[in-house]
């Protein structure tokens, strides 16, 4: 008797290859492409060409930068390669003490907490904090890892459509009197580019006594004259109790923090799954981390160009005839439609030495397709036009424009 479990799986699995065998047959398929070199931070090398880099999260153009690379180097002389296994037994280095320091700094809070990845930050500091008999409020934009620490909680979990604040007030009023509740929210949407309504988001979770946590991964050394986040962009400190923020995409390393108060750090040290039994950050990666937002302080010029170069990038696109949505960053997202028409647009810009990627259904809803484009500090104007000048051939090529 055949087990129906295997065969679900055997399907899913069998679904899946189809359709790629199929985007592989019509040269669509661009997805974990090798890069090759970097190039000075705004080229790199793929599969032996050079093109424009415009997909990268490295939005003040700091990876390769010498004092990052000199402190990862300085780490590993210092330390080694990799670490003794966990942090609460032989694995904490003063090198991770010292950059959770440099973190709280950073983010004006009493102390701060590393993880060994973004995805991993979100999931168990979620998890850890809430659970079943509380609720989470969580904006349905929201990034997956977000989304699969709610489902894990096992606290009820309620949605409202994307910066919806009439729906998120209704949303707070549905949770009983008593009853813990957490309002979660990106700062900086990955896939659109636009930004939480976080005054009124304030205002709410002040209003039904809800703790507030703010995902800064992409607003982390984009948003702010001194790249802290979100706070400073509305001049509103000390609004969030649980800052959260990765260490892989502004800062070139890897892994992810929580910025707050020190009870709350202390709890989630002694508490948080993924804390007490992941090994801890490899010496280069704390190194570079830290030395990251050091030069974020150090060199506030990388945040002006990358505001110069976002708003060149959009209005730019807009003028010539793509819809970019309510961007407001250097998430430049450019509508193509259908899954298809994005993957065509993947197609025509790689061949004319642009790099671009697609994102398509399930990560974004059906007809919404698109480019999810990206500028930094490291492009230059012209590169900049060079590079809409092919995205527009290839809207015009596949129909996208008219």
């Amino acid at each position: 008797m055949e087990n129906p479990i295997k065969d679900n799986i055997e399907k899913r699995i069998e679904t899946m290859n189809q359709r790629l065998d199929e985007t592989y047959k019509q040269d669509l398929y661009f997805y974990n492409q090798p890069v090759e070199e970097l190039r000075g931070g705004s080229r790199v090398l793929v599969n032996g060409r050079e093109m424009g880099m415009y997909a990268s999260y490295s939005y003040l153009g700091l990876v390769g930068h010498p004092k990052i690379n000199q402190a990862a180097q300085k780490a590993i002389e210092k330390y080694g390669t990799g670490t003794h296994g966990v942090r609460s037994l032989a694995g904490s280095l003063k090198l991770h003490q010292e950059l959770e320091e440099t973190i709280a700094a950073f983010k004006h809070t009493e102390a701060a907490i590393t993880f060994t990845s973004g995805y991993v930050t979100n999931l168990t500091v979620i998890s850890t904090l809430v659970g079943r008999g509380d609720y989470i409020i969580s904006d349905k934009l929201n990034h997956a890892s977000i989304v699969d620490g709610c489902l894990m909680s096992g606290a009820k979990f309620l949605r409202f459509p994307h910066n919806d604040m009439e729906a998120l007030e209704q949303r707070l009023q549905q949770v009983p009197d008593g009853n813990a509740k957490l309002v979660i929210a990106d700062a900086v949407f990955s896939m659109d580019g636009d930004l939480i309504n976080f005054p009124k988001v304030v205002e709410l979770c002040k209003k039904y006594h809800a703790w507030l946590m703010i995902d800064e991964a992409h607003s982390l050394g984009v948003l702010g004259e001194k790249g802290t986040g979100i706070e400073e962009h509305f001049n509103m400190p000390n609004s969030i109790d649980i800052k959260m923020g990765t260490l892989s995409k502004t800062i070139p390393s890897v892994g992810g923090y929580i910025a707050g108060n020190q009870d709350l750090i202390n709890y989630l040290r002694h508490v948080s799954r993924a804390y007490i039994f992941s090994a801890a950050l490899p010496p280069a990666q704390a190194g570079a981390a830290k030395a990251a937002f050091e030069v974020i302080l150090e060199e506030p010029w990388r945040i002006q160009k990358l505001k110069a170069n976002s708003e060149q990038f959009i209005q730019g696109l807009r003028a010539r005839g793509f819809d970019t949505m309510l961007t407001q960053t250097a998430i430049v997202p450019v509508l193509c439609g259908s899954d298809e028409a994005a993957f065509q647009m993947t197609r025509e810009s790689q061949h004319h030495d642009v790099f671009v990627l697609p994102v398509v259904s399930p990560a974004v809803p059906p007809g919404l397709s698109r480019l999810r484009a990206t500028v930094t500090a490291a492009h230059e104007p012209e590169e900049i036009e060079q590079a809409m000048d092919v995205i527009q051939n290839a809207g015009w090529k596949i129909g996208i424009l008219k």
